[in-house]
């Protein structure tokens, strides 16, 4: 291929990605106007964008002055409608009487939504609305800008991954086998090592993927490498900074404290800079240019000496500008002593700016838009990517933009071109019954897939609390075909729902908590946003989760029920045709996993049809006509 017909393959790649940050904009900005348009609360709630009639119940000062805010129905309900809100989310606070004003969800319980802000919101009564991510994608646009012409060792690195190059391997470096790790865990450990560019960690469900990249960092900084550690959302970081922290390394999280979890909110930067013993004098300067500046505003009868007001404003902004400068040099103190940074792909890394990493590594890098891969790139000597591109994808607004290529992640694409030359699979598991295990691993992952021996024959009867062993068997499909079930729109809704189906699995976990299983052990998966309000809203379990696939991604409960939908007689199966999608619902069980769906409709899709000959081969099939709704 001439160096020229590389340059120009590059800058169309890039041409493309800046095309669909550009639609994934536009979509979103639609899919929100379009939901704000709904007036009444029935209707606009649906969507799970908006959340309506709300009330401060309570509220405290998080770091940083910031305002946090536990919002509840002002009519008190057990729990709020079913919603897309997580921690991290940007969304904006409005009443009539306040406009407007952003905010970030920074935690959700059953019942309530709490927010941090940096302004306190006047008003009584509150909405809260998705808004859309403009910052994210204006930081992920800069960054493919910079990297597409950018020289030095990003752009070497630009050039692998544009397939420009081939990655290489044979780093000399000191590699510790942890005990703990099995042998394929072991080996995507020393392959990260010494990759000279680029390494990839494939890590199927249950496979201890983000233990693995947490012995591979360690391993970096005990070779006294420095790391900047990265995942597509807060929750992912999180889970990587709590195991850092566990093994006692280094680690600073950068980020809004109100997007981290509580649990190790005292490792952000902002809690070390508030800890450091040089942070009371910073606040005494702020204190007294507070002082400074209330004086100058305050009418007093007396005249003031010539120049007083100035100059003591004067000295108020200089107390200010010195207290600044002393919190930047707080700030690169904190920095400098850390071996690990922790943030999201899509951070502001102004903290960073100066720095140099040795050692990149994103996790669940399959679950992030591209664009998001090449922010934290141009820091970065070499990169290890971790996922699984055959679970969930990035999640994509713009159909016309997925259809194009923005749902391909940057590690699927790696995976596809490069292969086992740059790619180790982690191949135990340590989650599932091998019954529940064997479909995944053969459909996948070409067989490769074992349990281990702790897990391969565990059933709901080994639990000391269940006291029925007819429920052992670990695979059940119910099929619902010939019962008349069709699916529905929602009404006033585009979602879709089957409440026969729903009383069928809300029977089955009644007899799942009947057999001594709690509630809690129990998850309900459900693909569409109106059957899971449905279950929510007709469950009589306090701590059973009902949630969409997405909301399970990397979860595990010991029993799973899924609600498949769709009933129709045109086999139409939507979205639930993306096999990976299937793929993270049909592996979140340990010990038993109960599928109900109408294989008249689901038999029409190909992946459908070899899933249910699966169920007839190892005899988990069952026909609705064996089971009593009333049971």
């Amino acid at each position: 291929m001439s160096e020229k017909f590389d340059a120009l393959l590059a800058h169309q790649h890039f041409d493309n990605l800046r095309r669909w940050l550009d639609m994934e904009g536009e979509a979103e900005r639609q899919r929100l106007e379009e939901r704000r348009r709904l007036q009444s609360t029935a209707d606009a709630e649906k969507g799970g964008e908006t959340l309506l009639d709300l009330v401060i119940r309570t509220h405290t000062v998080g770091l940083g002055g910031r305002y946090l805010l536990t919002l509840q129905k002002r009519k008190q309900v057990d729990r709020l409608p079913w919603h897309r809100f997580k921690p991290g989310s940007p969304v904006i606070l409005s009443s009539d009487e306040c406009g407007s004003v952003p905010a970030v969800v920074s935690g959700r319980r059953a019942d309530s939504l709490e927010v941090a802000l940096e302004q306190w919101p006047e008003g009584d009564v509150f909405r809260v609305d998705m808004s859309p991510d403009e910052v994210t994608r204006k930081r992920q646009r800069a960054a493919i800008d910079l990297c597409e012409n950018v020289t030095g060792r990003t752009g070497q690195l630009r050039e692998l991954l544009l397939y420009e190059r081939e990655p290489a391997f044979g780093r000399q470096v000191k590699v510790v086998a942890s005990p703990t790790l099995n042998t394929s865990q072991q080996e995507a450990v020393a392959f990260g090592m010494s990759a000279n560019d680029i390494a990839i960690i494939h890590g199927p469900p249950g496979t201890g993927k983000t233990t693995t990249v947490v012995d591979l960092i360690c391993q970096a900084v005990a070779n006294g490498e420095r790391v900047l550690a990265c995942a597509p959302s807060n929750t992912a970081v999180d889970n990587l900074l709590e195991r850092l922290v566990n093994q006692r390394v280094p680690v600073v999280r950068l980020g809004h404290p109100a997007r981290v979890h509580k649990t190790v909110r005292e490792r952000t930067l902002d809690a070390l800079v508030e800890r450091h013993d040089a942070y009371s004098v910073i606040q005494d300067m702020l204190k007294e240019a507070e002082q400074l500046e209330r004086r100058a505003s305050r009418f007093t009868r007396a005249r003031p000496a010539p120049g007083q007001k100035y100059q003591q404003r004067q000295e108020a902004r200089e107390l200010r500008r010195n207290a600044r400068l002393m919190e930047r040099s707080l700030v690169a103190d904190v920095i400098a002593d850390a071996s690990v940074i922790c943030a999201t792909t899509s951070f502001d890394f102004t903290h960073v700016e100066d720095c140099r990493f040795d050692l990149l590594v994103i996790d669940e890098a399959c679950q992030s838009v591209e664009p998001g891969c090449w922010v934290p790139l141009k820091f970065a000597d070499r990169v290890v990517l971790a996922g699984d591109h055959c679970q969930l994808p990035p999640t994509i607004l713009s159909q016309e933009a997925a259809a194009e290529g923005y749902a391909i992640s940057l590690m699927q694409r790696l995976v596809e071109h490069y292969g086992e030359r740059a790619t180790r699979l982690l191949t135990t598991q340590y989650r599932m019954h091998e019954s529940i295990m064997r479909f995944s691993s053969d459909h996948f992952y070409d067989g490769q897939l074992l349990a281990d021996t702790s897990v391969a024959e565990h059933r709901l009867s080994d639990l000391p609390a269940i006291r029925d062993d007819a429920l052992d068997e670990p695979v059940v499909f119910i099929d619902t075909a010939g019962a008349g079930w069709e699916e529905e729109l929602e009404p006033q809704g585009l979602s879709k729902r089957n409440p026969e189906e729903g009383r069928l699995v809300l029977a089955q976990v009644t007899q799942l908590c009947e057999a001594g299983l709690s509630p809690r052990d129990i998850a309900v998966i459900a693909p569409y946003a109106a059957q899971v309000r449905w279950l929510r809203q007709n469950c009589e379990f306090d701590h059973l989760e009902i949630d969409t696939v997405d909301g399970f991604q990397g979860r595990e409960k010991e029993a799973v029920v899924m609600c498949t939908v769709r009933s129709n007689s045109t086999g139409e199966v939507g979205f639930l045709s993306d096999a990976r999608r299937m793929n993270v619902a049909l592996t979140r069980a340990r010990r038993k996993l109960i599928v109900i769906g109408d294989s008249g409709t689901l038999g029409a899709d190909e992946f459908f049809q070899t899933l249910l000959a699966w169920f007839e081969a190892v005899g988990a099939y069952h026909s609705v006509w064996e089971f009593s709704q009333d049971s």
